[in-house]
């Protein structure tokens, strides 16, 4: 199964920013027990090579991705810390070409058509749409799909409990990220048990959705 299929199972990728590694394993084991066991870890702090590390050794049914990777050494590091697939925020064709040869699935982030067309022309048919919210929602994905059949999105950015039907219910969107479930705040905190019932939450909304 691919990177994009196993994502599609879970129809919610949390999208997570950690600022300390220590916080990495309870939530893991936060997610697990949501039903939930994937994640996203955003490469914006110096926490995310060592989090992705535990997440997946300490964790192996975690599902663990590197988002915001900016550069070809991020994508270096995180695939050796772990990380099963790679999102970037923006269209890099450096980026997206290096993983292509590596066979490392990765997920550019895309906004116009011509985003849309590199990635096409690269054999790429599952791309981030970010961000989602700011720029149209589901009526722009529905437009680019039309136009690019066979493309399906992963929108991130803006998506919340309160706007997931709308996303999840078009047949053009793969699975949505979003942070909403593993706030920095409630990690800051060691709120875990309230992660777990959140992403309990979500997992519920996606197969209501989804049926």
């Amino acid at each position: 199964m691919g990177a994009a299929e196993k994502l599609a199972e879970f129809g919610v990728v949390p999208v997570v920013v950690l600022n300390d590694a220590k916080d990495a394993a309870p939530l893991a084991k936060a997610l697990i027990e949501a039903g939930l066991p994937c994640a996203e870890v955003t490469f914006r702090t110096d926490a995310a090579e060592e989090s992705i590390r535990t997440m997946t050794t300490q964790f192996p049914e975690m599902y663990v991705g590197a988002g915001t990777v900016l550069s070809i050494e991020q994508v270096d590091r995180a695939v050796a810390a772990g990380a099963k697939f790679i999102v970037s925020p923006g269209f890099d064709a450096e980026i997206v070409d290096y993983c292509i040869e590596k066979e490392i699935p990765v997920f550019p982030g895309v906004i116009t058509p011509s985003e849309v067309f590199q990635a096409y022309k690269r054999g790429l048919r599952v791309l981030k749409f970010f961000p989602a919210a700011q720029f149209g929602g589901v009526a722009t994905i529905k437009a680019l799909a039309s136009v690019f059949t066979g493309v399906k999105f992963m929108p991130t950015g803006g998506v919340s409990a309160s706007n997931l039907k709308d996303f999840l219910s078009c047949d053009k969107i793969v699975a949505c990220g979003g942070s909403w479930m593993v706030k920095g705040d409630l990690i800051k905190a060691g709120e875990f048990d309230k992660i777990k019932e959140l992403a309990a939450e979500a997992v519920a909304l996606a197969k209501e959705i989804r049926g």
